[in-house]
């Protein structure tokens, strides 16, 4: 019987129960407005930064492009997380098996699409730094374009990898994820089957989407220090460096957190580091990067202050 409902809907469980963060009823509700207050200001710093990038011509270059697609990315990825963790402090976060799914399809696909935004960003960094002369060719509409293109394509291929791999798996003899989200280790501990084929393309689908980046990133800032030292002006070191600081924060803080959870050692006891690194970048990430971005970047103040004295006129 088990076996042929499995057959019929790829699973025998219709629905998971998302344990949440804590079972600690004292932190709760403190967590629950702490979370919010995060979501809150993600969703208005990255809302923000993409308006104040459209509404702006002189911030219609490669770097913010970039800038405006990794806003959008953290906006949206951290829409699919967020509000389904904030029901876990309040009552039972129950969600259904097609939902789960669906939640990891799009996890993946913008968490995949934001290595390669970041990637893309610190080849614009290596253009206009290294080769300033050809910026304008190396860094056409075209090449941008096509390198967000990309990006979102490997983000579809991830995550529909990642999707059909969890879709395969059977869940017969628990339903209960230790998690605040559908993700891909909890979901392989609750499999009845062997897992063996889904643990193989979640490693080179994570070793493609995070050390195919890294390595670029890495390679690209290291021509970049190579060339900054080059420079005899100390002013035009300083000035190079800061164009660089921003994105180098947000790498690092990204790749960090996320590279920590998959590949650190199996842990023998709580998933709860595991929880703790996924809502760093996950939850935090997105909410940090239009500060990183914007307390350290001229001509985004500049640009709210030109915005902010436009809609004053008006008034």
């Amino acid at each position: 019987m088990t076996q042929g409902m499995a057959s019929e809907n790829d699973s025998s469980v219709k629905e998971f129960i998302l344990l949440g963060l804590t079972q600690k009823p004292e932190l709760q509700l403190p967590l629950f407005f702490l979370f919010l207050a995060i979501y809150v200001v993600s969703m208005v710093g990255n809302l923000g930064l993409i308006i104040l990038i459209v509404l702006n011509p002189h911030l219609h270059t490669p770097m913010y492009y970039f800038l405006f697609n990794l806003s959008f990315t953290d906006l949206c990825y951290s829409s699919v997380i967020t509000p389904k963790m904030l029901v876990s402090f309040v009552k039972q976060n129950i969600i259904s098996h097609a939902e789960c799914m669906t939640q990891l399809f799009f996890f993946a696909f913008f968490v995949i699409d934001e290595c390669f935004i970041l990637t893309a960003m610190a080849y614009d960094r290596y253009a206009a730094i290294c080769k300033p002369l050809l910026y304008k060719v190396t860094m056409s509409h075209q090449v941008c374009f096509v390198l967000m293109v990309g990006g979102y394509t490997m983000g579809f291929l991830g995550a529909m990898a990642h999707t059909v791999c969890m879709l395969r798996l059977i869940f017969c003899d628990s339903n209960i994820i230790n998690h605040y989200m559908c993700d891909i280790p909890p979901l392989l501990k609750l499999s009845c089957i062997s897992t063996a084929i889904s643990e193989l393309v979640v490693f080179i689908v994570v070793g493609v989407s995070v050390i195919v980046p890294s390595l670029t990133i890495l390679v690209s800032y290291t021509l970049i220090l190579s060339n900054i030292l080059r420079i005899h002006s100390t002013k035009g070191k300083s000035k190079a460096l800061s164009t660089c600081s921003s994105h180098m924060i947000a790498v690092s803080l990204f790749f960090g957190s996320s590279s920590f959870i998959y590949f650190k050692p199996s842990p023998v006891g709580s998933v709860d580091p595991d929880k703790i690194s996924t809502v760093f970048y996950t939850i935090v990430v997105p909410m940090m990067n239009p500060f990183i971005y914007s307390l350290r970047n001229k001509d985004v103040k500049l640009a709210l202050r030109k915005t902010l004295k436009r809609r004053s006129s008006f008034e």
